[in-house]
């Protein structure tokens, strides 16, 4: 089978490349047709984008490991390294990056905190600040999204959660940008030493806050991650563990999800207003679907990485134990194997559920429940408050932030009419 019309060569394949980085999915189509296991040539990764084997390696935790590979750190990697033990914290292993049985041993922490009934009691919060978010740009008639309502409004719940200060979200914010763009591979050396200075000045900001809660503990969920004794290890984590945490996956992994799904689909609704009066006709029956629909389509988490633990003959490609394997989630959740009409952006879908944004098995996204109640209530926010919206002439490029794993709009400016007042 030869590339889809208007797709690259295999060849031609280049994630690091910007016009791609931008629209990634002619290539993610390549690859499933032509090499369904290609070895990146820029990071010697091993990208696999069909729907079947991404669901396999995540569900296979025997051969494919979640732990990191040691491997001889360069003079960057030393630099870093330095930086955290003379400096700050070096951050330990994060959920995500472990096997079980520690694996499983930390997540009932974590499960014990994002436990559902805590989740249930933050839905009226979430409502609250969605309309105050639209409150303060109702009357200007034009916004720009990614700023003024997808950045803010998954960070507030955030600060609420571990009883930071809402008015230091954009500090945060700055924190979580950094990680985030060294976590994309796309960095110079000298921007790697800056994104680890902001991660330092971020763990000086939460250390205070850790240090309260084990002498004041409360009901956030924040506390309970700092006080909780995780039984088979006799204690509850470390700072090390904690820094690591707050970062990964309580900030970056509880915000950047929602911030970018959200930017992501108003984007969609209004490049198909077709699909704009569907939801405004029944919301409640559209409004879920689009959540999930927009979580398929848009992939805010293009991508994460396993270990070959052995090994193994993939689709006729070799792969050495010890070996990196890039799952690109976006690319499965557009596989027209599995979904018809794999690239359209659909409400009346039936199989939109089985993308795997949210990963799948015993590492799946232990924050998928808040992130879905943010991104229902968010857009709720908008089907209630706006009639009719539309791109700002001239004002959007639409170009998306460089990024090997993530995929984040820049900016989205938007104009709008209010929808009329119920009597």
């Amino acid at each position: 089978m030869s590339p889809a019309q208007g797709c690259p060569h295999v060849s031609e394949v280049d994630f690091f490349d910007p016009s791609i980085n931008d629209c990634p999915y002619p290539a993610y189509a390549t690859l499933r047709d032509e090499a369904p296991v290609w070895r990146d040539p820029r990071t010697g990764m091993y990208v696999l984008t069909r729907h079947e084997d991404v669901k396999m390696v995540l569900l296979d935790t025997e051969r494919f490991s979640s732990v990191r590979p040691s491997r001889r750190l360069g003079a960057v990697g030393e630099a870093v390294q330095t930086m955290y033990r003379e400096q700050g914290w070096v951050p330990a292993a994060t959920l995500a990056g472990r096997d079980d049985p520690n694996h499983k041993q930390m997540r009932t922490l974590f499960n014990h905190a994002y436990r559902p009934n805590r989740i249930k009691t933050l839905e009226p919060v979430i409502d609250s600040f969605s309309h105050q978010l639209i409150d303060a740009f109702a009357a200007e008639g034009r916004c720009d999204f990614v700023r003024q309502f997808a950045v803010p409004l998954p960070l507030q719940v955030i600060a609420v959660q571990v009883g930071a200060n809402v008015d230091d979200i954009w500090r945060i914010k700055a924190w979580t940008d950094a990680w985030v763009q060294r976590l994309g591979l796309m960095q110079t050396p000298d921007e790697v030493i800056w994104s680890t200075q902001m991660e330092i000045e971020a763990q000086h900001y939460f250390q205070p806050i850790f240090e309260r809660l084990r002498l004041e503990p409360n009901d956030t969920l924040l506390s309970d991650l700092v006080n909780t004794v995780i039984p088979e290890w006799g204690r509850p984590l470390t700072d090390e563990e904690l820094h690591a945490e707050m970062m990964a996956d309580t900030f970056v992994g509880g915000s950047e999800t929602t911030t970018n799904a959200l930017s992501g689909g108003i984007r969609l609704l209004i490049e198909h207003p077709e699909q704009w009066r569907l939801l405004k006709a029944d919301p409640a029956r559209y409004l879920p679907v689009l959540v999930e629909e927009v979580l398929r389509l848009e992939s805010p988490v293009q991508a994460l990485f396993r270990t070959a633990a052995v090994d193994m003959t993939l689709h006729g490609v070799d792969i050495t134990a010890g070996s990196m394997i890039s799952i690109r989630y976006a690319a499965a959740n557009r596989d027209e194997r599995v979904f018809d009409d794999a690239p359209t952006f659909d409400l009346d879908r039936a199989d939109y559920r089985q993308h795997v944004s949210f990963g799948h098995g015993v590492h799946a996204c232990l924050g998928a429940p808040l992130a879905r109640r943010e991104l229902l209530h968010g857009f709720r926010a908008v089907v209630e408050r706006i009639e009719e919206m539309w791109f700002i002439d001239g004002a959007n490029d639409f170009a998306i932030a460089p990024n090997y794993s993530l995929r984040a709009l820049k900016e989205l400016h938007i104009g709008f009419h209010l929808a009329k007042a119920t009597p």
